[in-house]
């Protein structure tokens, strides 16, 4: 995960809202100012957080063969 910038918590940008409502818009606003790279990034932290070891491996390809009558 070394690709991956550590989450840092800046308290300074932490502010308090009335609704859900706001809070969507505020959430709406931050991702459409991140670029594709820092919204990528935070999508394999993500990942990472969710499958640990297992999201560094590939998916495993399985073929079965069937035979038709």
């Amino acid at each position: 995960m070394s690709d991956i910038p550590q989450l840092k918590l800046d308290k300074s940008k932490l502010k308090l809202v009335n609704g859900v409502e706001d809070s969507v818009a505020d959430e709406i606003a931050y991702w459409r100012k991140a670029t594709v790279k820092e919204r990528l990034q935070h999508i394999e932290r993500l990942r990472r957080l969710n499958y640990g070891i297992r999201a560094t491996g590939r998916l495993q390809r399985v073929i079965q063969v069937v035979e038709c009558e």
